[in-house]
Parts: C-alpha cells; structure tokens; sequence
C-alpha cells in the first residue's frame, strides 16, 4: 500500500488569522502532498514498501545513499506531527500534568517560551523545534535541521513541533519568524496533543 497525505484535523480556515487558509492550501496540499509523493515513488518496488513511515526513517537515517527517502519519509511524518500540533483556540498556558512537566524543566512556563522561541531563532535555514521527552521523563527543547526529526532518535518521545520553514510561515508573517513563533505558543500550539503523546 501506498501512504496517502492524511486530511487536516480542521477545515483550512480553522486556524485564521494566525495561519490562513492560503498558508495551509499550500503548505498541506501542495508541500505536505509533493514529500507523500516523492516517497511512494522512491520506495516502489524496494524493501521499504509496506513499511511504517517511522521504520522507514529509522532505516534509512544516517544512510548517505538512502538521504532522498530518509528525507521524504521524515518530512511526510514531521508534517502529520504538526497539524495535530496546532488547533484552533489552541495556546497559551497550559495546565494539569504537562505544566507540572514544563516548571520542572525550565522553572516557569515564560522560561520555556522564550527558550521555544530562542530555539526557533536561532535555526539557521529550514527546519523544526520540538518539545520532547527523554527516556527519565523530563521535557527537554531540540532543533533540528531540514527534514530531522526526533523519531530517528531512541531516546526522545516527540511531543509537539513548530515547523520554521519558511514555507510554513512567509506568506502570513514574511521575514518576522519571531511573531510567528510567539503566535504558535500563544494561539496556536495543540496541549492536548502534548498530553497525549506523553502517556504513549
């Protein structure tokens, strides 16, 4: 079986006016579907079809020879991750267990903002910040390059993700990634999603 590009969990306007519909018609229908694409092709007819999108990375990561599917395969997944990453009247501080979580990693919920924030800044080119968990349970912040993703990695559980890009953000924000990512945590950012993935 073929993997198909997976139907936004809101309506294309769902997220205006911090990310507007012409943002998610193209980062979704045209970004989103064209890594979908490509890998189905690169993988036609190889070892790799049939498997999951999260075997195929780890298969495939560090692998010089396989950096087309590495890259289509991570990107098809890093983009599922985000759309559940975000929902409408999403944002803020959050409560219960997952602020527990961020006052013990950073001290205060403002000290992981500005760090989330930092961390997207300071991403030269394209790429992602996440929230993870390590294997003892503690939140943690990572950035990573192009189509990085903390699944290639056995010891950090993938929480939520803001994708820095420019293509996520350029055509609401221009050059201003900053209002961007402080627009992500404020109205944007999916906690419920963050819950979930910490009891998996």
């Amino acid at each position: 079986m073929s993997f198909q590009l997976p139907a936004l969990p809101y309506s294309l306007n769902a997220l205006e006016p911090y990310v507007s519909e012409n943002t998610l018609n193209f980062h979704h229908g045209k970004h989103h579907f064209t890594y979908v694409n490509k890998l189905n092709d690169l993988i036609k007819g190889t070892s790799f079809e049939g498997m999951s999108l999260e075997s195929i990375i780890k298969e495939t990561c560090g692998q010089a020879d396989l950096v087309g599917i590495f890259n289509n395969a991570a990107q098809t997944c890093n983009h599922t991750f985000l759309w559940k990453s975000m929902k409408p009247k999403g944002g803020g501080v959050p409560t219960g267990e997952v602020l527990e979580k961020i006052e013990e990693a950073f001290e205060t919920y403002e000290d992981f903002k500005n760090e989330f924030v930092q961390a997207g800044m300071s991403q030269f080119g394209s790429g992602w910040v996440w929230l993870v968990q390590n294997d003892e349970g503690q939140f943690k912040i990572v950035k990573t390059g192009n189509a990085e993703t903390p699944l290639s990695c056995a010891t950090q559980t993938p929480l939520m993700t803001c994708d820095v890009w420019e293509h996520a953000y350029y055509l609401d924000y221009q050059n201003r990634r900053n209002d961007y990512l402080n627009t992500f945590l404020n109205h944007l950012v999916n906690w419920d999603f963050v819950a979930e993935n910490m009891k998996k």
